[in-house]
């Protein structure tokens, strides 16, 4: 018995027929799939900058200056409320914030106490992290003229490029580390002034920012601090400024009158040139608190009688 065989299939198949429901259907996942890739370039491209825009908002309310001054107890009750009498009254007149930590706020091991000015900066970092500049002033310094405001004075870029003294030795006389002759003002964060026998840290400038926080930490490491230089936390500034470029790239020399002026000549430190004259920003007592010839409080009473009755005959 015989069966009939299948038909023969040809072999020129009819071309293929889109409907319009799989068409309809194919447009929709095209049209879909745009919108997921111009959302994802949305996120890639906005996203880092709402959220970096939202970081360096700064709140209102927010001081362009915090004076920090690190106090010893042992100074003295009326010496200390002297002190804070005059940053505070500086603070105020320009919307600044001042920050009095004690020297025994901070855990420096065996080094010497004047270390502590390091981390306490650090703790201004924190508590104040939208202010722009960090302005440490010794306690044994008074604000003479306190019309003054720290960024016209000094920090203004175009102000601060003027004031910048370019290759120069950074230790006197002869160091054969000089500072930068191509920086711009705008690219400084860091800020002091030398006198004779070196870098003077005891009041110095710094600019917010993770150089600042990478500095500080730098000139705290443990290593510097078991060297046991001779001037502790001031030779190992002068140690990592010469050594290490990336502090030296953000480091500017002013002259000394302009932050540090003298209230007494010493030869060795720069004599009459660098002492006090009248209009300027900073009397300071260099050196009393390490010679036991010389009283702080004694020296410090008649510059701070003179600011009071200049403020009394202004008011």
């Amino acid at each position: 018995m015989h069966f009939a065989l299948p038909p023969r299939k040809s072999s020129h198949p009819p071309p293929y027929a889109r409907t319009q429901r799989s068409s309809s259907l194919r447009r929709k996942r095209l049209k879909q799939g745009a919108i997921l890739c111009v959302v994802a370039l949305l996120l890639i491209l906005g996203v880092p900058k709402i959220f970096s825009s939202a970081a360096d908002r700064i709140p209102p309310g927010t001081p362009e200056v915090v004076v920090v001054t690190v106090i010893d107890p042992a100074l003295g009750e009326q010496y200390v409320e002297r002190i804070k009498e005059n940053r505070q009254n500086y603070v105020s007149r320009h919307g600044y914030a001042a920050f009095f930590p004690n020297n025994t706020d901070y855990d420096v091991g065996s080094s010497p106490r004047s270390w502590s000015l390091i981390p306490a900066l650090r703790h201004a970092l924190t508590l104040y992290p939208h202010t722009t500049y960090f302005f440490s002033l010794s306690p044994h310094s008074i604000i003479m003229n306190p019309s003054l405001t720290l960024t016209s004075h000094i920090m203004d870029p175009q102000r601060l490029e003027s004031l910048m003294l370019k290759d120069k030795p950074v230790v006197p006389p002869d160091s054969v580390i000089h500072t930068f002759s191509h920086l711009k003002g705008d690219n400084i964060d860091f800020v002091l002034t030398q006198d004779g026998e070196g870098l003077c840290q005891e009041s110095f400038i710094l600019r917010r920012g993770d150089w600042a926080k990478f500095f500080l930490d730098i000139w705290l490491d443990p290593l510097y601090r078991s060297y046991n230089f001779q001037k502790s936390e001031g030779h190992a500034l002068e140690h990592i400024v010469q050594w290490h470029p990336t502090i030296l790239t953000k480091l500017a020399l002013i002259p000394q009158r302009h932050l540090n002026s003298y209230s007494v000549e010493i030869a060795s430190r720069g004599g009459k040139e660098v002492m006090y004259q009248d209009g300027d920003f900073i009397v300071r007592a260099v050196g009393c608190e390490k010679d036991n010839n010389r009283h702080c409080d004694r020296e410090m009473d008649p510059w701070y009688h003179r600011w009071k009755n200049e403020l009394d005959t202004k008011t």
